[in-house]
């Protein structure tokens, strides 16, 4: 079906062609040519990344993480259950057992105050969710984590370029992981990035990246052969995706200010519906820096949100709900949860809707997707 609204479109910033095209000139398509090297300098730059690769996807980017943090059968990672399937897909392949923490019913992010109780002997990892963008507070989510000795993982998979108390997401944690899928900020298709904090795991990571040798090594003159030295995948874009995405970041601040103003008009329009009690606006802390990532209403059940959606779609705009819990799921079934164990999650997942949202939505578009949500809920 298309609709006269999809709910996203990516956005082409003119340049992306012609990067490409001086890739395809350089003959070099696979991983880490001059657009890779491009990239990663230009993260290091804007966002205060220390080690920055660009990998396949953010999923292959928690995959690495997930590697360094060396973990055995039977160890635990605390995450939320209200995230998508790769945050914890990253560990289970590790053989770790996923601890499913409930969230904050203001920003959907993990509920630091219900960490501390979560940590048992065989906790190795704290892996929080910066949510549409926003910040989980990762003061508490730090200090924990050095008090009992555990590595944090930021899934910043929608955070590129939002901040917390002044410091980007992706640079507060041991590790991290970016996405530039399609229906991100920055995207490339399908393409991610894993950062490091230590120069120590960084050099590790390089070879993990590299199908566990250290080719990278022997590129730069370090070695006078490269070979198997640790485990490893080909986490590797092509250069021509990160061709692709250099034109992208390059416009990191048009893209941001265009999907401002989009937020900041849901916002606004759909504020006197707030007023009445009909739905639920986005909360965004005082200590965060969002990066504009999604707009998000919550209303008062599932019910009403399928009828909403319906509604939306008979008008000719695409929304939709996310995440179906993991807790609830049938690989989180089989790891001893159940429905009723996370409430705030479940509660907050039926009552989701996530609104269309891309850079270039014209305020027409914006304004007829909040017609259409006032008509629905003044009738009802």
């Amino acid at each position: 079906m298309t609709y006269r609204i999809p709910f996203n479109r990516p956005y082409i910033v003119g340049t992306e062609i012609g990067y490409i095209s001086q890739c395809l000139a350089d003959a070099k398509l696979s991983g880490d040519g001059r657009f890779t090297q491009l990239c990663h300098k230009l993260i290091q730059e804007r966002l205060r990344a220390p080690h920055v690769l660009l990998t396949t996807s953010c999923t292959s980017a928690l995959e690495m993480a997930a590697l360094l943090c060396d973990l055995e059968p039977d160890d635990e990672v605390i995450l939320p259950s209200f995230t998508f399937v790769s945050t914890a897909n990253a560990f289970v392949l590790r053989g770790a057992k996923p601890v499913f923490v409930d969230i904050r019913p203001d920003t959907l992010n993990i509920d630091e105050q219900l960490i501390e109780q979560a940590v048992t002997p065989r906790t190795r990892v704290i892996a929080p969710v910066h949510y549409a963008g926003v910040a989980c507070e990762m003061d508490a989510i730090s200090e924990i984590a050095a008090r009992r000795s555990l590595r944090v993982v930021e899934d910043a998979a929608q955070a590129v370029g939002a901040t917390y108390k002044g410091e980007f997401l992706g640079t507060l944690g041991d590790f991290a992981a970016y996405s530039f899928h399609e229906t991100k900020n920055f995207v490339c298709g399908e393409g991610g990035a894993f950062l490091a904090a230590s120069r120590r795991d960084f050099e590790r990571a390089e070879i993990l990246r590299e199908k566990g040798t250290n080719r990278s090594q022997f590129f730069r003159g370090q070695v006078d052969k490269y070979t198997w030295v640790d485990v490893g995948s080909s986490y590797l874009p092509s250069d021509m995706l990160a061709a692709f995405l250099y034109a992208q970041l390059e416009h990191m601040a048009e893209i941001s200010r265009l999907r401002r103003q989009i937020y900041e008009r849901y916002h606004a329009e759909l504020q006197p519906l707030a007023e009445r009690g009909l739905l639920t606006l986005p909360v965004v802390p005082a200590d965060c820096g969002t990066n504009h990532h999604l707009f998000h209403i919550l209303l008062a059940d599932q019910d009403q949100r399928s009828a909403l959606l319906e509604h939306l779609k008979r008008a000719g705009i695409l929304a939709t709900f996310h995440y179906v819990p993991l807790h609830t799921a049938p690989v989180g079934v089989r790891f001893g949860y159940r429905a009723g164990m996370l409430p705030v999650t479940e509660s907050l997942s039926d009552r989701l809707v996530r609104l269309p949202f891309y850079a270039g939505m014209s305020e027409a578009d914006v304004s007829s997707v909040v017609s259409e949500i006032g008509k629905f809920l003044l009738r009802a």
